[in-house]
């Protein structure tokens, strides 16, 4: 039982680092996921463990780009290094709005919209929302981070205040922003990036002080195995999904994603009403 366990954290995990990434909605994939594959888990740690698993994804992140995203490299000139601490401005500027909604509304958001129709309809509605955007993209007036302001930055936040709505997608909110704000499709991938730094972080932290306060902190072997392997799993296969989506829009636009994100969506949409209609 233990070895399929194992096998199912890692799976979950493949799942996580694929569509954290990609602009295809990690909720939408987690929640058909959970239909056919569930971890034999309390149902706390399940809701600890699908965040906390983001921490080995944005690990990724920091993995990756460890360099650009260091300001104390002595391999950078003083010019580089405050570029730098100008890129974690921006960066925690564009936290704020998702950060503030996020931390008064939670609660509210999660009983109104986690439903598998609202995240069909996202996933559907915002597939085809890239798909227009980019049939009416025009030259990006945004090729680095040194040309987006403070001002673009907070405006990019707030589209990230809609992946609050799950379906939606963390990166496909905060891409599709930054592009409709004239920022290039790789300036737009990777400031999504580094936005998750600090969102990430908060919400696993949070998640965990809810399990501790809740008298629950104690995992057996089995649950922290599960935990390793998942965020483990998530880091590695994020790695190859973001090395994969820069190399990608080097040459393509996101079209293909928003056909994905409705197809996707239309399979939810079909599959929850027919169980509901075999239910009746």
């Amino acid at each position: 039982m233990d070895f399929l366990e194992m096998i199912k954290a890692i799976l979950i995990g493949i799942v996580q680092g694929v569509t954290e990434w990609l602009p295809i909605s990690s909720t939408g994939h987690m929640i058909l996921f959970n239909e056919f594959i569930k971890l034999d888990v309390s149902e706390s740690f399940l809701e600890m463990f699908l965040v906390v698993i983001q921490l080995g994804s944005i690990l990724a992140v920091i993995y990756l780009y460890f360099h650009k995203l260091n300001p104390l490299s002595h391999k950078k000139s003083i010019i580089e290094k405050r570029d730098t601490l100008s890129l974690w401005g921006k960066v925690l500027v564009g936290c704020v709005p998702a950060a503030v909604i996020g931390f008064l509304f939670d609660d509210i958001i999660h009983d109104m919209f986690y439903n598998s129709y609202v995240v069909a309809a996202t996933l559907i509605l915002y597939g085809v929302l890239f798909i227009l955007i980019e049939n009416r993209n025009k030259r990006p007036i945004v090729k680095n981070f040194n040309e987006l302001t403070y001002k673009m930055a907070l405006l990019i936040g707030a589209f990230q205040v809609l992946a609050l709505i799950p379906g939606t997608s963390r990166s496909g909110a905060t891409i599709l922003g930054a592009v409709i704000l004239g920022a290039s499709r790789y300036v737009a991938a990777e400031y999504s990036f580094f936005l998750a730094i600090p969102v990430m972080f908060g919400a696993s932290g949070y998640e965990i002080l809810k399990y501790i306060l809740k008298d629950e902190f104690s995992f057996s072997i089995s649950e922290w195995l599960i935990l390793i392997v998942g965020m483990l799993t998530a880091f590695l296969v994020s790695i190859v999904a973001i090395k994969f989506l820069m190399n990608y829009i080097k040459k393509h636009d996101f079209k293909a994603f928003g056909y994905y994100r409705i197809i996707l969506g239309i399979i939810v949409l079909l599959y929850f009403t027919s169980t509901v209609f075999h239910l009746l």
